[in-house]
């Protein structure tokens, strides 16, 4: 029969778990990958509208001036600008470097987190 030990603790409240930067820079990827693969669909949507003709192309400029139009394309966008960060984060991770320990990787996750943040307001700086 398995031994079950009592005395080991057990936080079953989400709200006080402690996470380190890597583990929210982490989720944030996989996040920001589900919301591009939805984004690929509005993408396509807009591409196809602008070419299929110029009465097309028009409406779908007007649709800019949407407030919830802008938010949505500056949405799938900084989830584009952080995905890719991150991405290259792991690739660099990948080749061997900033694995040595957990402050190397700490420092690129806290490296990646800013350079995004740089992207994603210079994205909104553009879209204004």
């Amino acid at each position: 029969m398995p031994v079950v030990d009592n005395k080991r603790p057990v936080n079953l409240d989400i709200g006080t778990i402690k996470l380190p930067i890597t583990s929210y820079v982490s989720i944030l990827h996989r996040v920001s990958g589900v919301v591009l693969f939805f984004s690929v669909a509005i993408f396509l949507w807009m591409l196809e509208s602008s070419l299929a003709s110029e009465e097309s192309f028009n409406q779908l400029a007007e649709t800019f001036n949407n407030p919830i139009c802008q938010f949505i394309i500056w949405g799938s966008l900084a989830a584009l600008a952080y995905h890719a960060v991150a991405g290259i984060r792991h690739l660099i991770m990948d080749m061997g470097y900033g694995e040595d320990s957990f402050e190397s990787g700490r420092n690129s996750a806290r490296a990646a987190v800013v350079l995004a943040l740089v992207v994603i307001a210079l994205i909104t700086w553009w879209i204004l």
